[in-house]
């Protein structure tokens, strides 16, 4: 089968695409004929030697996809060949064929399309898991979320919406304001011209916001700490800015706020059934028309290293989606 592999750390442009030899079926995993692969930001820093889990070299990223499954292995129950799916699956989504275990692999809605559906297991998995099973959001409080118009951010927007939050989305051009007020925010804050703490508090009467969502960091950790409501939940998604902030405890006590973790991966693996159980309720919101998963690019197999490029440009909106099979 045909992959696009990393045979040594480095950036977009060191990726090869090769013939390599189709993973054999394992007990308790799936294999799917790959149709399109959801690109993230963690993709880059695998090839880097930046993530926290590192393949055995040689690997193929690309940690989610969507396609038919060929062959499942022993004791798997939910899925069936010839099901359309989606899983997610750490690594090896560059490829044609693909293994992942039963417990990360679901079943699609039949108006719920490839691209979108590649897209969806990592930003939906993780931003569901942080609103709700971490910050309770409740209808009517204030969300702030920065990098709206980016993967993770732009389901954020549309997941807090339809949760009954008013959204205050932060972007860095005034190009990004369409796709995000499209998705459900009230308010979207250019930070480039704008200062997020002084907004925020403009918009909410002084008071701050109740529940921020940042895959951010640096400046707008900084920036959140300084708006965040009493009894606020700032949620630690990621550190796309590339400087991981520093919390001085005074303003967590003055605020009598709480900053939270978000490891989506860890809670799919420890309490698997939780993770499946806030999949089956997203996925009945997309077959309702409720999430409508947005992908702004799709590149071929091949140029999956372009693909890379134009996220790391952040001139992307939504997902970036690699097309392996029509």
């Amino acid at each position: 089968m045909k992959a696009l592999v990393c045979k040594e750390f480095g950036g977009p442009d060191d990726l090869v695409l090769e013939d390599v030899a189709e993973p054999t079926i394992e007990p308790g995993k799936v294999k799917i004929e790959i149709h399109s692969v959801g690109l993230n930001f963690p993709d880059t820093l695998m090839i880097a030697g930046k993530y926290q889990f590192k393949p055995a070299f040689p690997f193929s990223p690309g940690m989610e996809s969507a396609g038919v499954v060929t062959e499942v292995g022993e004791g798997v129950t939910r899925i069936k060949v010839g099901d359309r799916v989606m899983a997610n699956h750490g690594f090896g989504g560059f490829a044609e064929y693909v293994l992942a275990p039963e417990e990360a692999t679901y079943v699609l809605p039949d108006n719920m399309p490839y691209d979108q559906a590649a897209g969806f297991p990592v930003t939906y998995g993780t931003t569901y898991h942080a609103l709700v099973d971490r910050a309770q959001i409740k209808p009517g409080e204030v969300l702030l979320v920065h990098g709206a118009a980016g993967g993770v951010g732009l389901n954020a927007v549309e997941i807090g919406k339809a949760l009954g939050a008013t959204v205050i989305g932060t972007v860095g051009s005034d190009e990004k304001k369409d796709i995000v007020r499209q998705y459900g925010a009230d308010h979207v804050i250019n930070y480039s011209t704008e200062s997020i703490r002084d907004r925020v508090k403009e918009l909410t009467d002084g008071k701050g916001a109740d529940v921020i969502y940042d895959p951010v960091g640096g400046d707008a950790f900084d920036q959140s700490m300084r708006c965040i409501n009493w009894e606020g939940r700032l949620l630690v998604v990621g550190f796309a800015s590339g400087r991981i902030a520093e919390l001085k405890t005074n303003l967590a006590l003055l605020k009598g706020c709480s900053v939270m973790g978000v490891f989506w991966g860890e809670f799919a693996r420890r309490t698997p059934e939780a993770n499946r159980a806030n999949f089956e309720t997203m996925l009945k919101m997309v077959e309702k028309g409720d999430l409508k998963p947005h992908v702004s690019h799709h590149f071929p197999l091949e140029q999956g290293g372009e693909a890379m490029k134009a996220l790391l440009s952040r001139k992307t909106t939504g997902k970036v989606v690699i097309t392996v099979k029509d």
